[in-house]
């Protein structure tokens, strides 16, 4: 996605701000209505139909589902909106080669339900903390968001170094809001959802990106195999894995995967190199100072 190359949207400088400084940040009224109202009744028949989740962690009143860009036309708007993407860019870019989508998951929190364990998504990963941001999370409410019906909890400034600290901090928020608002935090930053005390559900949302190496939460090839990717526009179908990561990681036959959603997909391909431009020059110069020997590299 190549958003460095773009002027950065309304508002992003004072988005940017708040999630370096504070983990997270609130931008209220961002996805016009009739996205927001498209995506809920698409989607109403399947929080109908999908049965309560088991575990403490998940919430055994609370509902969810995945591959919601299979499930409603109108995911696509979430997961690319501009500003969204300049803010996951400039996160994450300097920590990969390219960005992935790592889930598109909708939650039902009904009455009753807990508070749930406060938690950092990062945490997935067994990598180092600290140092490296791994995903960008955005909640997209579908009703309305309070702290009575289990409003998102987040915990300010408990990312980055500060996610390395073992006690629990005190100090929380509700990130109560509309829909059409967009919560976002960081992977690093200590979050849960509220505990529903109304007699109506909580409906919202949540769409993340990781960095482009890692092993997403959701298994976007099956969520997405080449029969469905094929009708998404070319970014899309490179944000949900139908790309490389270079060096030559993710790839199908030594080339990119986005050749399964050709019409025609050739039954011997000739793998092609996807370095970085660093290593194409290394490479070349390798080559360059062995030709003379008549090596074959």
């Amino acid at each position: 996605m190549p958003i460095n190359d773009l002027t950065p949207p309304e508002g992003f400088d004072a988005a940017s701000a708040a999630l370096t400084s504070e983990g997270w940040c609130l931008l209220p009224g961002l996805m016009p209505d009739i996205h927001v109202t498209g995506l809920a009744a698409d989607l109403d028949p399947v929080f109908d139909a999908t049965p309560f989740c088991q575990g403490d962690f998940y919430g055994n009143k609370t509902k969810r589902f995945g591959s919601l860009l299979k499930r409603s036309g109108h995911t696509a708007t979430f997961v690319q909106h501009p500003l969204i993407m300049a803010l996951v860019q400039q996160v994450l870019g300097s920590f990969c080669d390219t960005i992935q989508l790592n889930l598109a998951q909708a939650i039902e929190l009904h009455p009753g339900a807990p508070v749930q364990f406060p938690h950092r998504d990062q945490d997935m990963w067994q990598g180092p903390k600290g140092e490296i941001e791994y995903l960008v999370n955005v909640m997209w409410p579908l009703t309305p968001f309070t702290r009575a019906n289990g409003g998102t909890l987040i915990y300010p400034g408990t990312h980055g170094a500060a996610a390395l600290e073992q006690a629990m901090p005190e100090d929380y928020l509700v990130a109560a809001c509309d829909p059409g608002a967009a919560i976002v935090f960081l992977g690093s930053t200590l979050h849960g959802a509220g505990a529903n005390q109304t007699t109506a559900t909580r409906r919202a949302v949540v769409i993340s990106y990781c960095l482009g190496w890692l092993k997403p939460y959701e298994n976007q090839w099956l969520a997405y195999p080449p029969a469905t990717a094929r009708h998404f526009s070319p970014d899309l179908a490179a944000l949900v894995g139908y790309a490389q990561h270079r060096p030559n990681l993710g790839n199908y036959e030594g080339v990119s995967p986005a050749i399964l959603l050709e019409d025609s997909v050739p039954d011997h391909i000739a793998a092609i190199d996807a370095l970085r431009p660093e290593q194409v020059e290394v490479v070349a110069a390798h080559r360059e100072l062995h030709e003379c020997d008549g090596d074959d590299l």
